[in-house]
C-alpha cells in the first residue's frame, strides 16, 4: 500500500481504523438503512431461474463439453415449491427418457426452446418428477413423442413459490404453484373444441386411472421414483368437468420404423404399460382455465390424504400467496444492503436453491413409510437423507445459522434412519454425517449425541458397514487403487478412488474424534485422532501431491496431477484438485509442502496454473487455472490462505469467483456447475456474505470479503449477527482493519461463539490488500496439527 496509513504499525492501524469506524457509525448506518428501506423485499428479487444455465466463456469451461454433450448447468429448477419441499411443480423442456444422461439426468435446461410438459410432483433432481402434464392445444401425441411447443421466453418468470410461461405453440398460458404435497397447475385456454390436458407416467410407466369427469389417479411402477420422498401414488384433480376422455400406453419395443407400439383407446378408464396415461379433453372459450390439483404418496389413501391436508387449499391464487409468503419469512432471516442489483438477485436466488433439500417426508403428526415398509405416525417432522458429500461441506452450516429447529429434526431423522438399517447415511462417497452432528454439537444446538455416535462409530469400524474399503483403511493407513488395464486415457471411471477416499475417511475421523472426545471416550478420540493423520499416507513429496499407490504400496504411475478422474485415485477431481482436500489439518498439509512460504507458492500456482488435460472432464467447469468451482472436491481451497499468512488472496479470490463463475454468461442465470441440491449455491451465498465454513464439523468461519455494506443474519435464536463492509465497493475488496463486538480484530476468522448471542463485525475495506492483517502465524485458524484449540 502507497497511503500514509499503510506505514503505521500493524497493531496502531488496527486501533486508528477502529476508532474512525466508531465515529462514522452514525452517518454510515443512516445511509445503510436508507438503501434497505428503498430497496425491494428480498423475496421479490430471488430468481429460480439462476442455475439453470451455463456458464458460456469456454476460458471457464476448461475443455468441457466432451463432443455431443451439453455444457453442464446448475441442474435447478425453476419450479414451484417451499422450503424442503417433498414435492415440485416445475417445467420439463428435456425428455430425459430419450436423452443420453450426463451424469445426473436433468428436467430443464434454460437454453431449450421447447416446452413437453410440467411435472407434477417428487424431485426434478434426477428428472424423476412425475406424472408429466401437458395441455395441448389440438393434436395431440403419444410419449415418449410428446407434442411439444415453443415457449416465449419473454413470459417465462419464476418466483419463489411460482412459475408461469406462455407455450405460443398452443396459445395457453401456464402456471405452478406449490403446497407442502400438492401442486398445483393452472392452464388458460384459447377459444378451441380440442383443449386437452395430457398426463402421463414416464418411460418405467405403471397404473393409470380415470376415476369420474374431474378425478384421474395412478401409480408408477418401482423404481421409477422410489428414492423419492412424497411416494408413487398420485391423484389429480381438476377444478372442471373434461367433456371426453381417454387413456393410452406405449410400448418403445421396435428395433425398425419408429419408436414401437401405442395403444389409445376413447373412454377406456384404466390402462397399464409404459408411458401409461390418460387425456381430456375441454371446449373452451379464449380465457378458460382449468386448474389441476396433484398429491403423491406411497398409498392411493395416503395421496387422497395429502390432496385433502389443511394446507392443501384449492385456490391457486390463495396458494401462490401462502407460498411466497412461507419464502418470505424464510428470506428475512438475512437482509443485504449495498452490492449491485444483480449481486442482490444472485444471493436470494442462491439462498433460494440452497433450501432445495433435504426433502420433508412428514410433519408431526403425519402418516410416512419407514425403510422396512411399515406405516408410522411421525412424533416430530422427517425429512429424507441428507447428501452429505454435497451439501454436508457448506448448507448444513447454513441451515444451523438459520434454522437450527430444522437441524434437530434433520438429526432425529437421520439417526432414526440409522436405527432401521443399522447404520449412518454416508451419501455417494466419504462418510459426512459426523460433520452434521459435531458441527451442530460445537454450535450449541441440543441433541442425544451419545445416540448419534453409536452408528457414526459402527460406520466408521465395521468393514461390512457403507464404508468402502474400510478394513483396508484401517489396516494400512491407507486404501490402494488398481491400475486399469492399458493405462486409458482420463477420466476413467473405473477403480477405488482410493486417495480421495483416504482423505475424506480421514477428515470423518477427526470429527469423530471430537465427538467421542466430548463424550468421555477417550480411547476412541486418540484412535480416530490417530486415523485423522492418514492423509499423509497418500502424500507423495517426490512430486508434491497426494497420489494413489497400488496394494504393494508404489506409487501409481505415470501420475499427471492435471488429469482429471472420476473414481481412479481421485474422485471427480484431478491431483490438483484433491491436494487441498485436508480441511481439518491445512497445517499439517502446509508442513508436508514446506512450510508458508511453499504453500502459498503452491496454491498460487493451483490458480494460474492452465487447465490443459488430455481428457475431458464434463463437471470439470467454472476453472480459475486448476480451481473447479462447479465440484465438491475443491471448493474450499481459496480460503486457505488463511492459514498460510496470505488471507488477502482469499479476499481477492473469492470476489473473482463470486464475479466471474455465476451468472456471468448472456442470461445471468449461469452457475459453474452442477448445484447438487444446494451445495454449490450455498457456497455463493455463505460468500457473498464474507465468510466460509472451510470445515463444518468446526464451529469457525474463515473471512472472505462480502460483497455488501451490510448483511444481517436473524439467527434461529432471534439473535442479529451483523457484517458490516465500510468503504466497500468492486475496487475496495480488501480488508483493512477489523472490530468485533466493538474490539480489534486481527484474526483472519472467527468462531460461532463469537456471533451466537449477537453483534457485529465490522470491517474496513481498500483497494490494495493489507498484507499485514491476519498474517500472524498465532492468528491462523485451527489446524489437528497445532496444539490449541
Amino acid at each position: 500500500m502507497n497511503t500514509p496509513m499503510a506505514r503505521l504499525p500493524h497493531r496502531a492501524l488496527a486501533v486508528a481504523l477502529s476508532m474512525l469506524t466508531v465515529t462514522c457509525a452514525t452517518a454510515a448506518w443512516a445511509k445503510d438503512n436508507q438503501l434497505a428501506t428503498s430497496s425491494a423485499a428480498p423475496v421479490d428479487l430471488a430468481n429460480p431461474l439462476v442455475g439453470t444455465a451455463p456458464l458460456d466463456k469456454q476460458t471457464l469451461l476448461g475443455n468441457a463439453p466432451p463432443p455431443g454433450e451439453p455444457t453442464y448447468t446448475g441442474m435447478t429448477t425453476p419450479g414451484a415449491s417451499l422450503p424442503q419441499s417433498a414435492t415440485e411443480a416445475a417445467p420439463v423442456n428435456i425428455n430425459a427418457d430419450l436423452s443420453f444422461a450426463t451424469g445426473v439426468p436433468v428436467a430443464y435446461d434454460y437454453r431449450r426452446p421447447t416446452m413437453f410438459g410440467f411435472s407434477g410432483g417428487g424431485s426434478t433432481y434426477g428428472a424423476r418428477g412425475a406424472p408429466i402434464v401437458m395441455p395441448v392445444v389440438g393434436d395431440w401425441t403419444v410419449p415418449p413423442d410428446y407434442m411439444a411447443s415453443y415457449y416465449d421466453k419473454a413470459t417465462e418468470k419464476a418466483s419463489p413459490g411460482y412459475y408461469t410461461v406462455d407455450l405460443a405453440t398452443f396459445r395457453t398460458k401456464v402456471e405452478l404453484t406449490a403446497t407442502q404435497w400438492t401442486s398445483l397447475m393452472r392452464f388458460t385456454f384459447p377459444e378451441s373444441h380440442r383443449s386437452n390436458v395430457v398426463l402421463n407416467l414416464r418411460r418405467a410407466g405403471g397404473d393409470v386411472e380415470v376415476v369420474d369427469d374431474h378425478t384421474i389417479r395412478g401409480v408408477a411402477m418401482a423404481g421409477r421414483r422410489d428414492r423419492d420422498t412424497d411416494g408413487p401414488y398420485f391423484v389429480a384433480e381438476f377444478s372442471r368437468p373434461f367433456t371426453t376422455f381417454g387413456t393410452f400406453h406405449a410400448e418403445v419395443t421396435a428395433t425398425g420404423e419408429g419408436l414401437g407400439r401405442e395403444d389409445v383407446k376413447a373412454a377406456r378408464p384404466k390402462v397399464s404399460g409404459d408411458y401409461a396415461g390418460a387425456y381430456v379433453t375441454y371446449d373452451t372459450k379464449a380465457g378458460d382455465q382449468v386448474v389441476v390439483r396433484m398429491a403423491h404418496g406411497h398409498s392411493a389413501e395416503e395421496a387422497e390424504q395429502r390432496l385433502r391436508a389443511q394446507d392443501s387449499d384449492t385456490d391457486f391464487d390463495r396458494v401462490h400467496a401462502k407460498a411466497r409468503a412461507r419464502w418470505a419469512e424464510l428470506f428475512g432471516r438475512v437482509e443485504v444492503t449495498g452490492g449491485t442489483a444483480k449481486q442482490r438477485m444472485l444471493f436470494y436466488s442462491t439462498l433460494y436453491h440452497a433450501f432445495a433439500s433435504p426433502r420433508m417426508i412428514a410433519r408431526k403428526g403425519e402418516h410416512y413409510i419407514d425403510a422396512q415398509g411399515r406405516d408410522q405416525v411421525a412424533d416430530y417432522d422427517h425429512y429424507g437423507p441428507v447428501p452429505f458429500w454435497d451439501t454436508g461441506r457448506n448448507q448444513i452450516t447454513l441451515l444451523m445459522l438459520l434454522e437450527p429447529q430444522v437441524v434437530q429434526d434433520i438429526m432425529r431423522s437421520e439417526l432414526d434412519m440409522a436405527r432401521e438399517r443399522g447404520y449412518m447415511n454416508t451419501s455417494f462417497h466419504g462418510d459426512h454425517a459426523v460433520f452434521l452432528y459435531d458441527g451442530a454439537w460445537q454450535r450449541g444446538i441440543s441433541f442425544d449425541y451419545a445416540a448419534a455416535y453409536t452408528y457414526l462409530r459402527k460406520n466408521a469400524t465395521d468393514p461390512n458397514g457403507p464404508r468402502g474399503y474400510l478394513a483396508e483403511y484401517m489396516k494400512n493407513g491407507w486404501i490402494a487403487d488398481i491400475v486399469p488395464s492399458g493405462n486409458p486415457s482420463p477420466p476413467y471411471a473405473g477403480g477405488k478412488a482410493g486417495a480421495a477416499t483416504t482423505l475424506e475417511y480421514a477428515w470423518d475421523d477427526h470429527a469423530l474424534a471430537d465427538v467421542a472426545r466430548r463424550l468421555g471416550k477417550m480411547d476412541d478420540a486418540q484412535m480416530f485422532l490417530r486415523r485423522a493423520a492418514n492423509y499423509r499416507n497418500v502424500f507423495d513429496p517426490s512430486v508434491g501431491f497426494v497420489r494413489g499407490r497400488t496394494d504393494d504400496g508404489k506409487w501409481i504411475s505415470p501420475f499427471d496431477p492435471g488429469e482429471p478422474y472420476y473414481n481412479f485415485m481421485m474422485k471427480e477431481a484431478s491431483g490438483w484438485s484433491t491436494l487441498w482436500l485436508v480441511p481439518h489439518d491445512v497445517q499439517g498439509l502446509i508442513d508436508l509442502l514446506g512450510g508458508r512460504a511453499a504453500f502459498n507458492t503452491k496454491l498460487d500456482a493451483f490458480f494460474s496454473t492452465p487447465y490443459q488435460p488430455k481428457g475431458i472432464c464434463r463437471d470439470c467447469t467454472g476453472m480459475i487455472g486448476q480451481y473447479v468451482q462447479g465440484n465438491q472436491p475443491d471448493q474450499q481451497a481459496a480460503y486457505l490462505y488463511a492459514w498460510s499468512g496470505q488471507p488477502w488472496k482469499t479476499q481477492s479470490l473469492t470476489r473473482r469467483i463470486l464475479a466471474e463463475l455465476y451468472g456471468s454468461d448472456a442470461s445471468g442465470y449461469g452457475f459453474p456447475g452442477m448445484d447438487d441440491q444446494g451445495s454449490t449455491s450455498s457456497w455463493y451465498v455463505l460468500s457473498a456474505m464474507g465468510f466460509y465454513p472451510v470445515d463444518p464439523s468446526r464451529p469457525d468461519y474463515i473471512l472472505g470479503s462480502p460483497i455488501f455494506d451490510r448483511v444481517r443474519v436473524r439467527m434461529g435464536n432471534d439473535k442479529v449477527f451483523e457484517i458490516v463492509a465500510r468503504n466497500n465497493s468492486t475496487q475496495n475488496m480488501y480488508i483493512q482493519s477489523a472490530t468485533l463486538n466493538g474490539k480489534p480484530w486481527t484474526k483472519p476468522w472467527f468462531s460461532h461463539a463469537d456471533m451466537a448471542n449477537g453483534g457485529m463485525l465490522v470491517l474496513v475495506m481498500g483497494p490494495e490488500p493489507n498484507k499485514s492483517w491476519g498474517a500472524d502465524a498465532s492468528d491462523a485458524p485451527f489446524s489437528m496439527s497445532v496444539e490449541r484449540q
